[in-house]
């Protein structure tokens, strides 16, 4: 007999299938109905968006047990970094504009580029390795959801500098967990 994902097809890609979202979510598919329920819900968030030439913006929307959401501003050339995410698992989901996600191996140049348009929403787990840039013309707003919070942010050498992305045996250091915990609420050292 054939299973529903059989039948249906990824029931991530279509929206209509999921339940709503829960309060608190606790498995990937509710982390990711959460993320479509903030992002369609624009009058909550369209107005704390602001821009930064000169670094990142960031804010973060909301905690609830074991994670956050946090809403990111991008001008054009603005990037992440290759970093993971040390324990969190994560969706990230562009709001607007376009985003490029590197992600890689070993070898040089073979690091994968993919667009990401308004709508689009990357699931990830811990360890997983990439790098966001703004390769556009125009701003860029994302969210993302950390479960657990985001306490650290291994940087990886750069897929944008050296053309690949490589993931090294032992990760960088932690980025430092203080700063996002002091944070304010409009600011954090550390977001991608």
């Amino acid at each position: 007999m054939n299973s529903d994902v059989q039948i249906a097809g990824d029931p991530l890609a279509i929206p209509h299938l999921l339940p709503p979202a829960p309060a608190h979510p606790r498995t990937v598919a509710e982390f990711a109905g959460l993320a479509r329920a903030v992002a369609a819900d624009r009058a909550s968030w369209a107005h704390l968006v602001r821009y930064d030439a000169t670094t990142r913006w960031y804010h973060r929307l909301r905690t609830g047990p074991g994670y956050e959401v946090w809403l990111l501003s991008w001008v054009p050339g603005q990037g992440s970094g290759a970093h993971d995410h040390g324990p969190s698992s994560g969706v990230l989901t562009v709001l607007e504009g376009e985003l490029t996600e590197i992600t890689g191996s070993t070898g040089p140049l073979d690091g994968a580029r993919q667009v990401l348009r308004a709508g689009a929403q990357r699931v990830f787990a811990p360890g997983y390795a990439h790098e966001i840039v703004n390769d556009s013309l125009a701003p860029a707003v994302s969210l993302h959801i950390y479960s657990p919070g985001l306490t650290e942010m291994p940087m990886r050498p750069s897929a944008s500098a050296a053309g690949h992305l490589v993931a090294p045996a032992v990760a960088a250091p932690a980025v430092v967990a203080a700063a996002v915990s002091a944070a304010p609420a409009g600011r954090s050292a550390v977001r991608g």
